[in-house]
């Protein structure tokens, strides 16, 4: 690609312009495109201040981020588009803690810091034109890496380097060195050697995690990430004069330095075959017979987490009371982990030899490498007292798995599960070679054959451990809402994601207007499922506003006295509502589709103007009115009767409506004692359309010969045209008129019902807050398996109609596994609204019963019943969280909380809270 060279307008900075916003936008873009078409490990990335970002992209008009989107504050005024000014010189300094460093490899970054909202990612070419244009900084590169197996493999940006703590032992002192994790060990040594101007084959490093002699890093092109550093952790730097490379050398007390017979790192004594090789011949303490008369043959490995396991283990302890060390924002990953090694089969598979399950060849696994860290992991954790483990070998092998693990950044815990288990299944899978399966209908036969054969096909390409226990099948129905096809399918789970039903709640207030003039504007105020759909908004007010069969709603968004967007799409969730915004409601009869809509838009003399008509001395005032013209060509005069039948109500004159009362009415949703349904004059209102402009005709002599001047705008506001006689509106054509204010105007009606819409919701607002309650476990799995319609982002191909459908879909339980973990989907995620809910869910801890939700005929002798031993709860908000666990060990009947390191028992009716996030059940054998 030929990328524009824009540098001729840097030749003679002190005399040339600046690019204008729109060759800035069109050289940036194809300078992206450019870098982003050749991707490859190395390539330098450059960190950008999202403030100064979004400042510049403003102002070019960039199309990622239009002035008119609804997630920012650029939007149409007055029918004119406010447009930003030029950024001044980029500002990194509030990214970074050390601004005034020289050397950008110096610079640090702030901790968590979060892409698209602190900063961005530009690559390197950008960087230097936008620097060009702009200067400042300071500078921020970073390398382009490459994360992951080879089928899971994807580049990513280095934002965080690895820090590492360097101690000198010569003289203790400390300093910290940035450094790629994919860097080898050998580049590890020559930053050391240059920093500290030391000759390599004098210089010897070691592990030092935890301040211990963890094992020696020899120059190698090992990379760190390989050699298990973890960020923040202490090397120390040892150094010779004299001697061979295994001598290290400190101070004696006079000053001279003494060489040292450097210690060899302590040697684990696990396996990853056999049971935990225990000289003392200890079993674990969770059921001897786990480990016994296995006939072992176990394999050493070299496998060190900075802990002797051969000594910690005191006579009489009790195994699996270990905690795990946090390595940096890994509660997360450590609540997982005591979950699982906690589950009861999966604690005795990995405590017997596995060692011929491991499928080294399946290249969705990671060729057994996270099988085996995990059964190392969890022997050490059966092995160890109560010692704390370091899982750092294996967050290496999930990381590489699972590349977005990868950093120290939080993640859920339910998703590092959903992930583990599924690397597990690879990892252990027992058939070799998959074979290939084609995919069948039910054709008509009965639920029961159809659902075995589903299993047996999965079964032929998935036989693991975890599927023996971990994975049940649902069925789901899908029904395309023209041709009412049915489709059913029979599918396996791993986890149950289960909905927090709707008792939590959200108010929301919303004027709606009559179509037709009938009467006044009157704000209700609902009650809605905090996380329904303007479906349910449409509903809680038809039935608030005493809706008519033969009436329907338009919601619309009003924004700076605009319609800003019409909310027309049922299914679209609440939470693109904000609480700030103004929302409206228009009553039209069932049937106005196909007719004219006429959005009429008020505006006024600006104060200290003349009577000349000229947009700059106008301003928009009040809500826009909107009501549908009758079927057939319309003219000018068709609009004026129109409009005087939509301002009907405002009319000035002795009031039908007591001035109290109506104010009663704007405040509180509802008008006490007064006829809303009544006009203001004596016409009977009519629901049909033709009817009603019958009566616009009729009376439109009793508001006097009054004419309005009117102007047809666009749907942006930026044309305007007046409109007069031999004017003529096409049937079904949408139109939008600004309808001018004047003194006459003002006199014959009343504006002010028309101003101050109250916004969705206000703080202190005077209705009374719904108490959150709890909810039971059962109605959140009720809410799973209930009828719904499928988003409109997920449409279903219908084979019959082919097309895509937004068809409904049913969930059933079909075959339960032998451990059932559920998930209670607390956090919510919308473009604009991230959340989480806090709601107490009542979960049994003893005999959970799903009979009743188990619709197949065939499960045998084999029981629904179920018992909980595992809790991952996750505490505080989406930003500073944190992750624990409780677990119960089985053969004592006590349950214990594992908060990272620390590790201590609890009531068992202390594990019920609202931070129960995960919860994991075992099949009681019938």
């Amino acid at each position: 690609m030929t990328i524009p060279d824009s540098s001729f307008l840097m030749d003679n900075e002190a005399s040339c312009l600046p690019c204008t916003p729109e060759e800035e936008r069109r050289i940036i873009r194809q300078l992206t495109e450019a870098a982003e078409s050749n991707l490859k490990e190395g390539n330098l990335y450059y960190i950008l201040s999202n403030r100064w970002f979004m400042s510049w992209q403003n102002y070019i008009g960039e199309d990622n981020f239009p002035i008119d989107d609804p997630s920012t504050n650029f939007r149409h005024t007055n029918g004119l588009l406010k447009t930003a000014d030029r950024p001044g010189q980029i500002d990194n300094s509030h990214l970074v803690k050390n601004g005034n460093a020289t050397e950008s490899d110096d610079l640090e970054l702030f901790r968590a810091l979060e892409e698209g909202h602190d900063y961005v990612l530009v690559p390197q070419e950008v960087w230097k034109k936008l620097v060009d244009w702009y200067k400042g900084g300071p500078a921020i590169p970073r390398r382009l890496i490459s994360q992951g197996v080879v089928h899971n493999k994807n580049f990513i940006v280095e934002v965080y380097p690895l820090c590492l703590n360097l101690i000198d032992s010569r003289d203790n002192k400390q300093s910290v060195i940035q450094i790629s994790k994919k860097a080898s060990l050998c580049e590890l040594y020559n930053r050391v050697c240059t920093i500290h101007k030391l000759d390599q084959e004098k210089v010897c490093i070691w592990d030092y995690f935890n301040r211990q002699k963890c094992s020696k890093l020899t120059a190698s092109t090992q990379t760190l990430e390989e050699s298990n550093l973890q960020m923040d952790q202490d090397i120390l730097l040892e150094v010779q004069f004299d001697g061979s490379l295994s001598h290290g050398f400190r101070m004696d007390s006079t000053g001279n330095e003494l060489a040292l017979i450097a210690l060899e790192p302590s040697r684990s004594t696990v396996t990853i075959a056999g049971g935990p090789a225990l000289s003392n011949g200890y079993s674990t303490g969770y059921g001897s017979n786990l480990i016994q008369g296995n006939g072992l043959n176990p394999v050493l490995t070299d496998v060190d987490d900075g802990n002797d396991l051969s000594s910690t283990m005191m006579k009489g302890e009790k195994g699996g009371l270990a905690g795990l060390q946090n390595l940096g924002n890994t509660c997360f990953m450590n609540s997982a982990i005591q979950c699982l090694v906690h589950t009861p089969p999966l604690l005795e598979y990995f405590l017997q030899d596995y060692n011929e399950e491991i499928n080294k060849q399946n290249p969705l696994g990671l060729h057994g490498e996270l099988a085996v860290a995990f059964g190392e992991l969890l022997r050490k954790l059966w092995s160890s007292g109560r010692t704390p483990i370091a899982p750092r070998a294996f967050k290496g092998k999930l990381a590489r798995f699972a590349p977005q693990f990868s950093g120290y950044n939080q993640h859920d815990s339910q998703e590092l599960l959903a992930f583990l288990l599924d690397g597990l299944h690879e990892d252990l899978n027992r058939v070799k070679q998959k074979p290939y399966i084609e995919v069948k209908d039910a054709d008509g036969r009965p639920d029961e054959e159809f659902a075995k054969e589903c299993w047996q096909n999965h079964k032929a390409r998935n036989d693991s451990i975890i599927v023996d226990v971990c994975q049940g099948q649902y069925k789901s129905t899908l029904v395309c809402p023209v041709c009412r096809k049915v489709s059913v399918t029979f599918d396996p789970f791993m986890y149950l994601s289960l909905p927090l039903p709707s008792t939590v709640t959200r108010t929301m207030t919303v004027t709606v207007f009559y179509g037709d003039g009938r009467a006044l504007p009157i704000p209700y105020t609902v009650t809605l499922p905090k996380h329904g759909c303007y479906k349910d908004l449409s509903q809680a007010l038809s039935t608030a506003c005493c809706l008519k069969v033969d009436e329907s709603l338009l919601l619309a968004e009003v924004y700076e006295h605009q319609i800003y967007r019409y909310l027309e799409k049922p299914f679209e969730p609440l939470s693109m509502i904000k609480d700030d915004e103004h929302i409206v409601a228009y009553r039209f009869p069932k049937k106005h589709d196909g007719l004219t809509r006429l959005e009429i838009i008020h505006r006024s003399k600006v104060k200290g103007s003349s009577e000349m008509l000229n947009s700059w001395d106008r301003k928009l005032f009040g809500a826009p009115l909107v009501t549908c013209l009758p079927e057939g060509a319309q003219t000018e005069a068709d609009i004026q009767i129109a409009i005087r039948k939509m301002l009907e109500p405002l009319l000035r004159r002795k009031a039908y409506f007591p001035v109290n009362s109506v104010n009663s009415s704007r405040e509180n949703g509802c008008a006490t004692g007064v006829d809303v349904d009544r006009p203001v004059n004596s016409y009977s209102p009519q629901s049909e359309l033709k009817n009603h402009t019958d009566d616009m005709e009729l009376e439109h002599t009793s508001y006097g010969e009054s004419f309005f001047q009117l102007f047809e705008t666009d749907e942006k506001g930026l044309k305007c045209s007046p409109i007069g006689d031999g004017y003529l509106i096409k049937p079904g054509q949408s139109i939008k008129v600004l309808l001018d204010w004047f003194e006459k105007e003002n006199e014959l009606y009343d504006s002010s019902y028309l101003e101050d819409l109250p916004e969705v919701y206000k703080t202190g607002f005077t209705m009374k807050k719904t108490r959150q309650e709890a909810i039971s476990l059962f109605s959140c799995l009720e809410a799973f398996l209930k009828e719904e319609p499928l988003g409109p982002d997920d449409m279903w191909y219908c084979p019959s109609c082919k097309e895509h459908r937004q068809a409904t879909k049913k969930l059933d339980l079909w075959r339960l596994p032998d451990i059932l973990v559920v998930h209670l989907k607390r956090f919510s995620y919308s473009r604009y609204l991230k959340n989480k809910l806090d709601t107490f869910v009542h979960f049994p801890v003893h005999s959970l019963d799903l009979s009743k939700y188990v619709k197949s005929k065939d499960a045998g002798p084999q029981s629904h019943v179920y018992e909980l031993y595992a809790i991952s709860n996750h505490y505080g908000g989406l930003g500073g969280g944190h992750y624990s666990a409780y677990a119960k060990l089985i053969e004592d009947n006590r349950w214990y909380h594992f908060d990272d390191s620390h590790v201590s028992p609890v009531n068992e009716e202390e594990i019920k809270t609202s931070a129960a996030y995960v919860l994991f059940y075992q099949r009681v054998k019938s």
